[in-house]
């Protein structure tokens, strides 16, 4: 397929551009988390939950903490929730017995694929219409980006306030 041709752009349009994106994308959490019955955090540990099941890999209680960066004790409160809704349960670790894995409720998927289907068939038709090329270059960009936010977040989690004026 060849690509489309593209508005022209600046950095500074592209940014702005991302920047209204996030934020809908906020509100959309926000939208989506109470049509499932959960609030954004539980939402957020949700997504870890599918990610990790999806890639085959046990998630350990303690690693989603740290995935969602919230402390054992809320992420206790998360766990109890996502049970309670019907999307995630526990078990102990074969390996570890101390440990507790979380794995998604049987019926989960496709509980949330009833909200979220939608969404992705039309992202899927939007990349449909860029050329493997293009297609690289969204999905490089989505990585760099992730990586430079991560960055810019841990950099904000260790400085001061801003003083007021």
């Amino acid at each position: 397929m060849n690509g489309k041709p593209r508005p022209p752009a600046t950095p500074e349009q592209a940014q702005y551009a991302m920047d209204r994106m996030i934020a809908l994308a906020q509100f959309g959490q926000q939208d989506i988390a109470a049509r499932l019955g959960l609030n954004v955090t539980d939402l957020t540990c949700l997504g870890f939950v599918i990610e990790a099941a999806m890639a085959g890999e046990p998630l350990a209680a303690g690693d989603l903490a740290e995935r969602a960066r919230l402390t054992t004790g809320a992420v206790t409160g998360v766990l109890n929730r996502l049970e309670k809704a019907g999307y995630a349960v526990r078990e102990a670790d074969p390996d570890d017995r101390r440990r507790v894995r979380v794995l998604m409720a049987e019926d989960a998927q496709a509980r949330i694929l009833q909200v979220y289907g939608p969404f992705y068939a039309r992202i899927g038709a939007l990349l449909a219409d860029y050329t493997p090329d293009e297609t690289a270059v969204i999905a490089d960009w989505f990585t760099r980006a992730r990586a430079a936010m991560e960055q810019s977040l841990a950099e904000i989690g260790r400085g001061a306030r801003p003083e007021r004026e």
